[in-house]
């Protein structure tokens, strides 16, 4: 008999879709997903692309509050939806939510393995809270077994006491052929794309919402700290929306030389033709447990600067060989690996081939394997 996972996630999140689509191929399991909203506008515009949805779900009747920086959810129906679907498993894809508890509740009643999506590292800012310390450390203790994003991730489950046998690996992934092949596409056109786009002859990118918990001003001034050679011939063009954007831009006009520009918030589909243009994508956060944007960036063939605190840089950032990692918060350092890429298009060049090399791994198959293995195992265990 072919098990069934529901998994319990927040959003309709575009980069979501692809992997849940691959899982759903897969024959040895009936996939179900119970979204807990359809989007949260207030942190992003997203586009809601039902139409490409292939596997079973549903969206929970909710009603959504932010208060400050905190994000309360509240969700109806999360019982029934489960009694009506008997899964053999539940996947919670976080435990910041009322609707992860209940779900874990009702495995714990019908003794049915709680699986944990944990995408949490050492770094995670969201760590050191004495109650949220005491929730997560709770919610661990009735999951039967762990899945990662990646090699972050998994140490951070090691250092709570996880075992080995109890984590399994499915890794971050984006639609890498879809960007891929719209970045192809752009590079072919890119003289009626660069100026239908108002873009500069050369550029750094950076993707992202603009706060400054993504390090955008250390960005920016890093990019002041370029000398004025390169600041006339390499732009910086901000890619999305936030509450410091305003700060941001007033900021930016103050540089002079330097062309920086900031296009606003993009759909999906619009991103492949600002990665295709760029020399380099840039991720300065502070912290953040992946960076989707970097899996993007290499599928379209680019070098990245990433901080050594972002989930994806033990998976996907070789320094020296397909991009630099520095530290966060640390303009000078950022700047100089900026000047490096800059001044040699070879290295750019030799650096973006070994990002698209890299980057074949993590594919929504392979996501797809990973959440296999786990069924396999845990359901092997309670027969």
């Amino acid at each position: 008999m072919i098990p069934k996972l529901v998994i319990v996630t927040e959003i309709i999140a575009p980069y979501r879709i692809p992997v849940f689509n691959a899982l759903a191929e897969r024959k040895e399991i009936h996939l179900h997903v119970m979204f807990l909203s359809e989007n949260d506008a207030s942190l992003r515009q997203w586009r809601v692309y039902k139409d490409e949805i292939k596997f079973p779900y549903e969206v929970l009747p909710s009603w959504r509050q932010r208060l400050g920086r905190y994000n309360l959810l509240l969700n109806r129906g999360v019982f029934s939806a489960l009694n009506k679907i008997r899964p053999d498993a539940v996947l919670c894809g976080g435990y910041n939510y009322l609707a992860s508890w209940e779900a874990a509740c009702w495995a714990r009643v019908h003794r049915l393995p709680l699986l944990l999506w944990s995408e949490s590292t050492a770094v995670d800012k969201r760590r050191g809270h004495r109650v949220v310390e005491f929730m997560k450390r709770r919610f661990l203790s009735l999951c039967k077994a762990f899945v990662v994003p990646g090699r972050s991730a998994l140490q951070y489950l090691h250092d709570l006491g996880i075992s080995d046998e109890r984590i399994f690996t499915a890794p971050n992934a984006v639609d890498s052929q879809l960007f891929a092949a719209l970045a192809e596409q752009a590079s072919r056109e890119q003289a009626q794309v660069r100026g239908r786009l108002a873009l500069p002859l050369r550029y750094f990118l950076y993707v992202g919402r603009l706060v400054q918990a993504k390090g955008v001003f250390e960005l920016l001034e890093a990019y002041s700290q370029l000398d004025d050679k390169i600041r006339t011939a390499v732009g910086l063009v901000f890619v999305g929306d936030g509450a410091d954007r305003s700060a941001l831009t007033e900021r930016a006009s103050r540089i002079t030389p330097g062309k920086i520009h900031f296009p606003g918030f993009v759909q999906r589909e619009g991103l492949p033709e600002f990665y295709a243009l760029a020399d380099v994508l840039i991720f300065p956060t502070h912290s953040d447990t992946w960076g989707l944007v970097v899996n993007e960036a290499m599928s379209c063939g680019l070098p990245v600067i990433v901080t050594n605190v972002a989930g994806c840089v033990a998976d996907l950032v070789q320094d020296g060989r397909n991009g630099f990692v520095v530290p966060p918060r640390n303009p000078s350092q950022l700047a100089a690996s900026m000047a490096r890429l800059a001044k040699d298009s070879g290295l750019r060049i030799e650096m973006g081939s070994r990002s698209t090399e890299r980057v074949q791994a993590y594919s929504p198959a392979a996501w797809a394997e990973g959440l296999v293995k786990v069924m396999e195992s845990v359901c092997a265990r309670e027969r």
